[in-house]
């Protein structure tokens, strides 16, 4: 592996829910659409990982340095009347 093939490891945040049919949905709030499922926690983060670098794969380095750059400061759960 020469210099140029070096791989850089990103850190992103994860929001995991509960399904309505069970299991578990992933998703990335900074990578808009990259978002999984699995049946359990575990495998709902290990799908998240793969999603998370086969997104990362088509983005440019600009793109990535951007998106990283996003952070979740907080989650709130806000009541609504319809």
């Amino acid at each position: 592996m020469g210099c140029g093939d070096m791989k850089r490891v990103y850190e992103f945040d994860v929001v995991i829910v509960e399904d309505e049919s069970g299991g578990y949905v992933a998703f990335v709030p900074s990578l808009p659409g990259c978002h999984t499922q699995g049946e359990s926690i575990d495998e709902a983060l290990e799908n998240i990982k793969e999603a998370i670098e086969l997104y990362l794969e088509t983005l440019s380095d600009e793109e990535k340095e951007e998106f990283t750059s996003q952070r979740v400061v907080d989650i709130q759960r806000v009541k609504a009347i319809a």
